[in-house]
């Protein structure tokens, strides 16, 4: 498919006149474009659901999540990985984030990256790729060669893939197992996939990663018990989780908390079956990580 039959490249005729537009013409025609986005995903939901499963299971089983892109949809996968750490609590090899030419490609353009397919094979190969990982390309174009050579190689070692794009048929669709395609249209300034498609592409990695999380008992209902207290309004989170789930007062929540060495889900548990740390964890362990289960 050439590059002008993208929808993600097409003109959007609702802004031909965009630098003839008052700051508040521009804004309100974004804000209005922007509300296309959830709709698209939402068109999206049962394959966004089925990948956030084939993660989770691959989580259970000691597998990881690599995200790989460039340009604009490869920092939004670094972005959605180093967010689950302080989240979550995980450990930061469980989501990694690849962008193609490396860490310097988050702020500078790294000239032939992303048209290199060998290079997302061997990045995926430096980090030691197992059948057990998932490994998610995203290309809002659908056709990065970078984000094809990785999915190929997860593909040939037998592990799981997902592709998401921002155009119908997309190349990348055709390498992945699932693929999610959504289809928010041209820009508001041509070609610009950092705006509507980056949203998209934001909102469906926040599914990804959050309901995974979510399945294999990063959250105790709404809360998010595995929170690493790196910080004050993080410990202040802390407590106030632990208050809301056992009743107790906060210098309580904050007691417990320290004599849990800062484990939220240890504290939930020494309060509300009044013991130890060291048997709060095994409770936990044999609850498979599930708070609700472990204080039942």
């Amino acid at each position: 498919m050439d590059i002008k039959e993208l929808s993600t490249e097409s003109r959007n005729s609702k802004t031909n006149n965009l630098d003839e537009m008052s700051t508040e013409q521009i804004v309100e025609i974004m804000n209005s474009e922007d509300q296309k986005v959830v709709m698209a995903v939402n068109k999206e939901l049962p394959q966004i659901a089925e990948s956030a499963s084939k993660i989770a299971e691959s989580f259970k089983i000691g597998g990881r999540l690599f995200y790989i892109g460039a340009g604009t949809s490869g920092r939004l996968g670094v972005l959605d990985a180093a967010e689950c750490v302080p989240t979550f609590g995980s450990d930061p090899e469980m989501v990694q984030g690849l962008i193609a030419g490396g860490e310097k490609a988050m702020i500078l353009a790294v000239e032939g990256a992303e048209d290199n397919v060998e290079l997302g094979a061997s990045d995926l190969k430096t980090h030691n790729l197992t059948k057990k990982d998932v490994v998610v390309g995203i290309a809002a174009s659908g056709r990065t060669p970078y984000v094809i050579g990785g999915l190929d190689y997860a593909k040939s070692i037998g592990a799981d893939t997902i592709a998401i794009s921002c155009n119908e048929n997309s190349i990348i669709s055709q390498h992945a197992d699932i693929k999610i395609e959504v289809v928010v249209g041209p820009e508001v300034l041509s070609g610009s996939t950092r705006l509507k498609s980056g949203t998209a592409q934001k909102m469906v990695l926040n599914m990804l990663s959050t309901a995974s999380m979510v399945r294999i008992g990063k959250t105790y209902g709404n809360l998010m018990v595995d929170v690493k207290p790196t910080n004050k309004k993080l410990v202040q989170r802390s407590i106030n989780i632990i208050c809301e789930v056992t009743n107790v007062e906060e210098d309580k929540a904050l007691e417990i908390l320290k004599k849990a060495d800062y484990s939220v889900k240890d504290a939930i548990v020494m309060i509300s079956k009044q013991t130890d740390k060291s048997t709060a964890e095994e409770t936990l362990k044999k609850s498979g990580g599930f708070v609700r289960k472990a204080i039942r």
